[in-house]
């Protein structure tokens, strides 16, 4: 069963967090995605930050895929950037890597419904969203 970690910035992600659904409050950039290789999760989730200009927003979801890891955004019009309770409890998927929908996530729906369907019981999950 893999560990949901609830994490506010990326960085606060190690190698002991290999294997783990990373819900995250950071936007989905370069920047970010480097941490993430570095703990190897099996999803990690950003927020989009408004994908911003050259899709500086969304950047680390093809880093991600190149390095053979899932990934995915939620829309920053559905979650508070910085919060990874918000990322969970509100956050409308908006952008995925081939990984991520190979997993089934899909644009436009929940992520924590779409993570607990397609991962199955989460280490770490209450279940309790609102």
């Amino acid at each position: 069963m893999p560990q949901l970690r609830l994490v506010d910035s990326i960085t606060e992600l190690s190698a002991a967090d290999a294997g783990c659904v990373a819900v995250s409050g950071s936007h989905g950039g370069s920047s970010s995605a480097r941490y993430a290789i570095a703990a190897r999760p099996l999803l990690s989730v950003f927020n989009d930050a408004g994908v911003g200009k050259n899709g500086a927003g969304i950047a680390g979801l093809a880093m991600l895929e190149r390095e053979g890891l899932a990934a995915c955004t939620v829309s920053h019009h559905s979650a508070c950037i910085g919060s990874a309770q918000s990322t969970w409890r509100e956050g409308v998927v908006s952008h995925c890597n081939e990984l991520a929908l190979d997993l089934g996530l899909v644009a436009g729906q929940l992520l924590s419904t779409q993570v607990r369907i397609r991962c199955g019981a989460l280490e770490g999950d209450d279940g309790d969203d609102f």
